[in-house]
């Protein structure tokens, strides 16, 4: 897999991260064929020399490498499982890596269907949103075999630049519910300090540029907490899609007897803006729960 011009990959799902992965192995050379359920997506990247595949399914029977970035669990399964889905058209030797964040327990059922039709799979959901993608420079935790990790690392270091393998199918899973807890309580924080700060009459940038610098500092609070502080509510992650991913964690937690009071309140509080009709703005948007802005 070393030769891109040898290695034909397979993308499904050209949303606001998987149309710049897709088209990061489509400009270091491999012959890239693409499908999505809004074909629009796929206009530049077809104009830049990917094929149109009218299914997922036909995407997998002329790939050697198939690679999905979708929505939900629920998408995972169609995309996956369903009638027209890349197991049905995945040929024997294929490695096939979903890159969504979706549960463990369909990650393992999706390693073992491949493993029945002499396919490699991994789960690899990543850490980085929209910029990490643009910029390649995506954290991805890798679930699967040691074999299929190593086959899978060249492609892999096209997309990012931290890539760990976790463990068996599903690990890459559980890796990246653990990134999300960190997040939905880290934000909490963000929104929260920013909230005082206003309320005590200080000046936000400065608050910002003494509190960034120190212990509190981090992507949460430099670059979301900035955007906040602008009033810049654009999704780098959908608040609807981190819903559903603390979700997943919470009925993850609750099967390991684990009580996470910041991991439920954050899912409540991200669904009390889903109620308002929020959900497609991005996570720094819970900014809003507490006020329109700082």
């Amino acid at each position: 897999m070393n030769n891109p011009c040898t290695t034909t990959v397979g993308f499904v799902g050209l949303g606001i991260m998987g149309r710049s992965m897709a088209g990061h192995l489509l400009a270091a050379g491999h012959p890239l064929a693409v499908y999505n359920r809004s074909r629009g997506k796929a206009d530049e990247l077809l104009a830049r020399g990917a094929v149109w595949r009218d299914t997922p399914a036909a995407v997998a029977a002329c790939s050697d490498v198939v690679i999905t970035m979708v929505g939900l669990p629920s998408d995972v399964q169609e995309v996956w499982l369903g009638g027209e889905g890349v197991l049905q058209g995945a040929r024997a030797g294929s490695l096939l890596i979903d890159m969504t964040t979706s549960s463990p327990e369909l990650a393992r059922r999706i390693a073992r269907e491949a493993d029945s039709r002499d396919c490699q799979a991994l789960d690899a959901p990543v850490s980085g949103g929209d910029v990490g993608a643009r910029e390649a420079r995506l954290s991805i935790m890798v679930g699967g075999r040691q074999a299929a990790f190593e086959r899978a690392l060249p492609i892999l270091q096209r997309l990012g630049t931290n890539i760990v393998l976790q463990g068996e199918p599903g690990a890459g899973q559980h890796a990246k519910m653990c990134n999300q807890i960190v997040i939905a309580a880290t934000i909490m924080g963000v929104c929260e300090g920013l909230a005082y700060g206003k309320a005590a009459g200080l000046d936000l940038p400065t608050v910002l540029k003494s509190i960034g610098a120190g212990a509190a500092g981090g992507f949460q609070l430099n670059v979301l907490g900035a955007k906040i502080i602008a009033g810049d509510f654009a999704p780098g992650f959908f608040i609807e899609h981190f819903v559903k991913d603390l979700g997943i964690a919470l009925e993850e937690a609750g099967r390991m007897e684990l009580d996470l009071p910041a991991l439920a309140l954050a899912r409540r509080l991200y669904g009390t803006l889903i109620e308002r009709g929020l959900g497609r703005l991005g996570t720094q948007a819970l900014a809003q729960y507490y006020g329109a802005r700082p």
